[in-house]
């Protein structure tokens, strides 16, 4: 059993930024894949970001050079670095998390509101 708590979502200007954080509440945390979506109303939830147990990313082609997930895992925590925000990137950033092995389920956060203004 797996639990996702994220926080640090909010309102901010076109290019500023936010850090988004994900608690993982389990065990094994190392051993877990950890990704971020996001839906915005009237889309599709797309993945943002993925970093596996060995700490390599994924991107989506329109966050690269922009937002960096990472992940501490003396915290059991997945941070998203989010720089240079636009108004595209406003919607509901939920944390996602699968065992890297794909024994078990996936696991979904409740999600954290992002609202960037222009």
């Amino acid at each position: 059993q797996v639990d996702l708590v994220e926080s640090g979502g909010g309102s901010v200007q076109a290019g500023g930024s936010l850090r988004l954080s994900c608690q993982f509440y389990g065990s094994l945390f190392s051993t877990y894949v950890m990704g971020w979506y996001r839906q915005a109303p009237g889309k599709e939830r797309e993945l943002v970001a993925t970093v596996t147990p060995g700490s390599s990313t994924t991107y989506a082609d329109s966050v690269k050079g922009r937002f960096a997930i990472s992940r501490d895992h003396a915290k059991n925590t997945v941070y998203l670095q989010m720089n240079g925000l636009k108004p595209d990137d406003s919607a509901v950033y939920y944390c996602q998390s699968y065992h890297y092995s794909r024994a078990g389920p996936e696991y979904w956060g409740q999600g954290t509101q992002v609202t960037v203004s222009s």
